[in-house]
């Protein structure tokens, strides 16, 4: 029988770790000194993870963002560094600043508070121009023309003589030049720079007398030296934002910040970038129209909501200064189905087609579309027909559409969706010098507008001889220039629209509480 081998190994080596633990000058290797300056700030930096779409920060990695609900939108960054003031600097530091000057209300400006850009219909969103020191964030979808506007006001401010600076990310300075000579607009004194370092941009505009308006093509390229993270990220953009904001603000340039959209039409990065400028305008439209809406969503310096119109030409954007002509141009007024909306947007009077077809469905669950309208606004004016007009419309498709590609979010519309909506079932035409306004209330009653005076003028002065509103808003509408007509509810709503159906004899009438 072979003799049995034993490791002692195991017990030598425990016993060094019992020596060294009694031993106070064995304990292994001395600490290393405490980081100091830097290198503590980069030490303490803890990684965390935030969502790309709206900025949302988590202490760990999930597929889907609790606050937007995307997916796979949440990436691992760097988390800021402790501020010099904070808790855990030195007590030396803590509570010191310099002490500022407070002005009052009131003072004296030397210069203009605003500067026109000679673009209408840009100055009506802007509130009549551009503000001394102000930062205006611009998004829309891509292709849907922000550079080619940016570029036209660029160049209509410096013919006037301003210093402008277009400053692009995403582009070469041969592109950028190559646009502008397709928008005919190569001869403006615009200056070009290809750069997304925010940094020497700062550094660049700082040298001699400021600009009069900076244009930073997308606010996505940029990136500073002060954040630990790739361009793009939400880390990035709010402090490459920030940045650029505090430069605008000490030097009294203008600037407008292109900023990109999700899927969701939604302006891309942390929400906070839209709380720090001053304004927020999106650019609107639809690939296969022509007509573009700048509108604005947040505006410091002027009225919110106010739009702008456009269309899209060979040679670029080209105002449009009566929209109501334009989106009721060509309208077909003998068929069923259609009814006008006096609207507003902002400070315009603005009227649009409402266009609705109703038709009998062989499945199981009718359809609601919608194009230029609110799903859930659609589906209550349906069920306000269906439980207090007697209509019956549950065996039937309704797709209802806002011609023109102009999307409206206002409760006005809803009499004038209502009408078409009638008009389409009973497949009777509504009178085509008559439009409509007015918002309906789950009881079934019609509700008042505002600005009624307006309204009713802007349809006069396109032809329109009537106008069907709530009789509880007649009082409103002052001395109306044309006739006005009224519903107490949507009843009196689709008997009137049946009587003047009958009265006209109108072809394939049918009453439509026996559709």
């Amino acid at each position: 029988m072979a003799p049995v081998r034993r490791d002692y190994s195991r017990r030598r080596r425990g016993a060094r770790r019992r020596e060294r633990l009694r031993d106070p000058h064995l304990t292994g290797p001395p600490p290393r000194p405490a980081l100091r300056g830097l290198n503590a700030s980069m030490a303490k930096r803890s990684l965390t993870y935030a969502c790309q779409s709206c900025g949302a920060v988590y202490g760990r990695w999930q597929g889907r963002c609790d606050a937007c609900g995307g997916w796979n939108t949440i990436a691992e960054e760097a988390g800021a560094a402790p501020l010099p003031g904070g808790s855990s600097a030195p007590k030396g530091l803590r509570g010191k600043g310099r002490v500022f000057a407070l002005e009052g209300l009131t003072g004296s400006e030397p210069e203009a508070p605003r500067i026109a850009s000679g673009i209408a219909e840009l100055d009506r969103v802007t509130g009549g121009g551009f503000v001394k020191g102000s930062v205006i964030l611009l998004g829309g979808d891509p292709g849907i023309g922000k550079s080619t506007l940016l570029m036209q006001a660029c160049a209509a401010l410096s013919n006037k003589g301003h210093q402008v600076v277009y400053i692009s990310g995403e582009e070469a300075v041969g592109q950028v030049r190559l646009r502008a000579e397709r928008l005919g607009l190569s001869k403006a004194p615009v200056e070009l720079a290809s750069e997304t370092s925010v940094e020497d941009i700062i550094t660049t505009l700082s040298q001699g007398p400021a600009p009069k308006l900076v244009i930073i093509d997308s606010i996505q390229t940029m990136w500073t030296e002060a954040v630990e993270a790739a361009p793009g990220t939400v880390t990035q953009v709010r402090g490459s934002a920030q940045l650029l904001i505090r430069y605008a603000k000490t030097s009294g340039a203008a600037l407008i910040l292109v900023g990109h959209v999700t899927k969701d039409g939604q302006i891309a990065g942390p929400r906070v970038v839209e709380h720090m400028v001053d304004a927020v305008a999106s650019f609107e439209g639809d690939g296969a129209h022509h007509f573009r809406i700048l509108r604005a969503v947040k505006n410091r310096f002027g009225p919110t909501d106010e739009i702008g119109v456009f269309e899209m030409t060979g040679l670029g954007l080209s105002e449009v200064g009566n929209p109501s002509a334009l989106f009721l141009a060509g309208r077909d007024t003998a068929s069923p189905g259609t009814a006008v909306f006096a609207g507003m947007e902002g400070t315009r009077p603005l009227l649009v087609e409402f266009q609705a077809l109703v038709a009998p469905t062989s499945l199981g669950t009718p359809r609601r579309a919608v194009v230029g309208w609110d799903q859930s606004r659609l589906s209550m004016v349906i069920a306000v027909l269906e439980a207090h007009a007697g209509l019956k419309l549950g065996q039937h498709d309704v797709y209802l559409n806002v011609a023109g590609g102009l999307r409206i979010n206002e409760p006005a519309a809803d009499l004038a969706a209502a009408a078409a909506l009638v008009s389409s079932l009973a497949q009777a035409p509504l009178a085509p010098d008559r439009v409509y306004m007015g918002e309906i209330g789950l009881t079934g009653a019609l509700r008042p507008v505002s600005q009624a005076a307006s309204r009713l003028k802007e349809a006069a002065k396109l032809g329109f001889s009537s106008a069907m509103m709530p009789k509880a808003g007649m009082d409103s509408a002052g001395k109306p220039p044309i006739q006005l007509l009224s519903a107490a509810d949507v009843a009196d709503l689709v008997a009137g629209i049946a009587a003047s159906a009958k009265r006209s004899g109108t072809r394939k009438v049918r009453d439509p509480e026996d559709a």
